[in-house]
């Protein structure tokens, strides 16, 4: 079996020019020098989970969205969502990927509350006036995770932050690619979510140069992190000002809070349209940690909220 390492493509001709091309969504690499840095790393290592971070008076909170998705990651947001008015909420990613077609799911909501989405890790801190949260850029959106940040209204990404891509693969098989037997119906479940990935690339009004650049890198290669130049190549930023998607003093701004009254799961079924019938949940997805180290960051944090 021979694998293409480089697709140039547009537009819809991916299905056709990737054939043969699989890739590995959350390969775990390690975080730079920060004073967070292992604390995060373990939770990156974990299932995501999601954890409302209040800030009032003075400015919005937001939603940490950190770890790996799962097939459970869509039903949890769910739980997490229920009680709350997420409407137009800022979602900080720190993840390195996991299942394709749970991770589609999962975004396919995001947009649906036409959510904010960035790369970050949740700081707290002991102040004068009790515990203060912050978001440091220095965090890891990786494979997967970058088509969550896609899927945002609005899309910040900081100097700071890794942003880097790489092939989905059979996740059972992708510590030792090269070596390992594939068959007829790996390939077709890879080449299903390859389809399933790049109309919900399109949709999230992302562009094929995403698509190309993550299907080139295979799992015995680094992950690719994504320059400046390649992040408004692929349209995964929208703007260059953190306060877009952190805004302080907005009150035009929804603010999640707790409902009156709580309410039924909201995940609407044609949000997932393009998601595996339940009967059949097999899909490429993340296994354990792989990939290369990125270099580290410069200390740098945003604006306490």
């Amino acid at each position: 079996m021979r694998f293409v390492r480089s697709l140039k493509l547009r537009g819809w001709a991916l299905l056709g020019a990737t054939a043969f091309c699989l890739a590995l969504p959350g390969a775990v690499t390690t975080l730079g020098n920060s004073a967070h840095a292992g604390g995060t790393l373990e939770e990156r290592k974990q299932p995501m989970h999601f954890k409302w971070n209040a800030c009032q008076p003075d400015c919005r909170g937001w939603v940490s969205a950190v770890g790996i998705v799962t097939s459970d990651s869509p039903r949890e947001f769910e739980e997490f969502a229920k009680d709350r008015q997420l409407a137009g909420a800022t979602i900080v990613l720190d993840s390195s990927g996991g299942s394709v077609n749970d991770s589609i799911a999962l975004g396919r909501r995001f947009r649906s509350l036409g959510a904010l989405t960035t790369v970050g890790a949740t700081v707290r801190t002991q102040g004068p006036q009790g515990e203060r949260a912050s978001v440091a850029p220095e965090a890891y959106c990786e494979s997967m995770c970058v088509f969550l940040l896609l899927s945002g209204k609005t899309r910040y990404v900081s100097p700071a932050s890794y942003v880097r891509v790489h092939q989905i693969w059979m996740g059972d098989r992708a510590d030792d690619a090269k070596a390992a037997s594939y068959t007829a119906q790996d390939l077709m479940i890879v080449e299903r979510d390859i389809g399933r990935l790049a109309k919900f690339t399109f949709d999230m009004g992302g562009t094929g140069d995403l698509l190309s650049l993550a299907l080139s890198v295979p799992p015995w290669e680094d992950l690719h992190q994504l320059s400046h130049a390649e992040l408004r190549l692929t349209n995964l930023v929208t703007t260059d000002a953190v306060a877009d998607v952190l805004p302080r003093d907005n009150s035009s701004t929804p603010v999640a809070e707790l409902k009156s009254k709580p309410t039924q799961d909201r995940f609407v079924s044609s949000a997932v349209e393009d998601t595996q019938p339940a009967k059949s949940t097999k899909t490429a997805e993340a296994a354990a940690p792989t990939g290369g180290t990125a270099p580290p960051a410069p200390a740098q944090t945003l604006p306490q909220k």
